[in-house]
């Protein structure tokens, strides 16, 4: 009887949480995107929440298989998909071999690029036109009565649905449209506030300053022509001629901001900003038996754990082979993610995984030095469990990435263009044996872990406050509704000139008026 009364009580509480469990939509980004939002994923499904999840069939992580959400999936395929992304990578690599030769080299990897980024958005953009013109489709959404809608802003596909749809907006957000979302969402003075990209502190000089007006410029000039190109007929067809995408953006409740300032430089920030940096970071679970042991052969020396991140499994034969013979000439062991040919240089001490367990391998007491392409989700990892770096930035925002680890003496960063194996065995030891890099790191994690609550608990804190008061209206500025002009009170500015000049001219008739007056009465008296 008790036992009965046990498995009813449970079968309450469960019925019981899922009834006052929220519904959520969530609009992904694909790749390490997906991988961060996926944490935020199952941490609310183990809270009750419903999640419903919308994909593509060319999408190279989701699975639509899931058990922590229902999938709805967009039949479909586009450019941006592996087989685009896997030669953009390997064309990428080849022109960052060019750049310390040759700018036109470099020039035509910044145009790979925005080639990238344009089919991107313009798929995005096509297949929400898509989503709006199916009714059935629209209806369901509108059926469902979702809470929320939860999206990375990297791409503008979840912003314009979740307006469509009436419904709060809560970011994943680390990018919006070819920006760091600070810059978005906050005031960012260009004199002390480093344009992402530019390789600047917060401490600039006169010339730093102007190449992060100029860098600022520029990527201004990109934005507004990708926005106009692509998102702007959709929104005035679909939302009216008087309303940009912008407003659309500003307008989300809450920004779930995927930094810290242990990470990012001191800037302003806004209310509804809320830093979860290293949210998909844990404890380390124990190794696989194999691997354990492997690990604890090193003895005293420690290991050296490599990896380039979700999207790169390999790097050019020439390079692994320079990469693997650095490797051999340590006495470390060496753990690397590697699903590409074997190298010829390859060492006793180096274990080559198709895949490998990288946070909990960052948490063994043995590791010594972790060897990353500079993706924010491996450095945050880094950083929670006191690791330094050697870097090899990749692509996209990796190199800024590095250098803030760069200038905080945490990680030596190394051009992937002129690596070798000397350059990269020097730039090993000295990370293996200058002990401020471990030091450095180790006192940036006490930073970052000495917190009042976990990056994840108040990231899901703050998606459970939208959905008790449907939004968070309060923590929202005003300053999206004003007009550029309005927004840097050049109207006001405008004002207060014309009015000092209208004043002194006043002034200046008036003296001129009453000095006429004395000198012409002067005049009458000595005639």
């Amino acid at each position: 009887m008790i036992k009965f009364r046990l498995m009813t009580l449970a079968a309450l509480l469960f019925f019981a949480q899922n009834t006052n469990g929220g519904k959520v939509l969530v609009v992904p980004v694909d790749g390490s995107h997906w991988v961060n939002m996926k944490v935020l994923i199952r941490e609310l499904h183990s809270r009750g929440h419903n999640i419903t999840v919308i994909w593509l069939q060319t999408s190279m992580f989701t699975d639509e298989d899931s058990n922590l959400y229902e999938s709805i999936n967009l039949s479909g395929t586009h450019e941006f998909d592996e087989k685009y992304f896997t030669h953009f990578i390997s064309s990428t690599l080849q022109l960052r071999r060019q750049f310390h030769s040759s700018i036109s080299a470099s020039l035509k990897a910044g145009d790979e690029l925005l080639k990238l980024l344009q089919g991107a958005h313009k798929a995005v953009v096509d297949k929400t036109e898509e989503i709006f013109e199916d009714a059935k489709l629209m209806q369901f959404f509108q059926d469902a009565k979702y809470d929320l809608v939860l999206t990375d802003p990297c791409f503008g596909g979840g912003v314009l649905l979740a307006h469509r749809l009436g419904l709060p907006l809560v970011f994943n957000v680390r990018w919006t449209i070819l920006e760091e979302g600070h810059h978005t969402v906050a005031p960012s003075p260009l004199s002390y506030v480093p344009i992402p990209g530019s390789q600047l502190t917060d401490r600039m000089d006169f010339w730093q300053r102007v190449k992060n007006v100029y860098i600022g410029l520029m990527t201004l000039v990109h934005q507004i022509t990708l926005k106009q190109h692509y998102y702007a007929p959709f929104i005035h067809k679909y939302f009216g001629p008087d309303v940009h995408y912008d407003e659309l953006v500003l307008a989300a409740d809450i920004w779930l901001m995927r930094t810290d300032f242990t990470f990012e430089f001191p800037r302003p920030t806004m209310p509804n900003v809320v830093y979860m940096s290293g949210f998909q970071c844990k404890p380390p679970k124990p190794l696989p038996k194999d691997l354990e042991d492997f690990v604890q052969s090193s003895a005293e020396h420690g290991v050296i754990v490599m990896s380039l991140g979700t999207l790169v499994g390999t790097l050019p034969d020439d390079m692994a082979e320079h990469v693997a013979a650095a490797f051999a000439q340590l006495p470390q062991k060496v753990v690397w993610r590697h699903t590409g040919k074997r190298p010829s240089t390859l060492g006793n001490n180096t274990l080559l995984l198709d895949w490998l367990p990288q946070t909990d391998l960052l948490g063994h007491p043995k590791t010594r030095v972790f060897v990353a392409h500079g993706g924010t989700n491996g450095l945050q990892e880094a950083i929670y469990h006191g690791v330094p770096i050697v870097g090899l930035p990749l692509m996209f925002d990796q190199d800024d990435n590095l250098f803030r680890m760069k200038v905080r003496g945490v990680a030596k960063v190394l051009d992937i263009g002129t690596l070798d194996t000397d350059t990269f065995l020097d730039a090993l030891k000295e990370v293996l044996h200058e002990p401020s890099y471990r030091e450095n790191m180790q006192e940036l994690s006490r930073l970052h872990r000495d917190q009042p609550m976990k990056p994840l608990d108040r990231a899901m804190f703050w998606i459970e406050f939208v959905m008790r008061h449907k939004g968070a209206a309060h923590l929202k500025t005003q300053s999206y509704k004003l007009s550029w002009i309005q927004y840097h009170s050049l109207d006001v500015i405008a004002l207060l000139l014309f009015l000092i000049v209208v004043i002194s001219l006043m002034c200046i008739l008036t003296v001129k008026y009453f000095l006429s007056k004395v000198l012409g009465g002067r005049k009458r008296k000595t005639d």
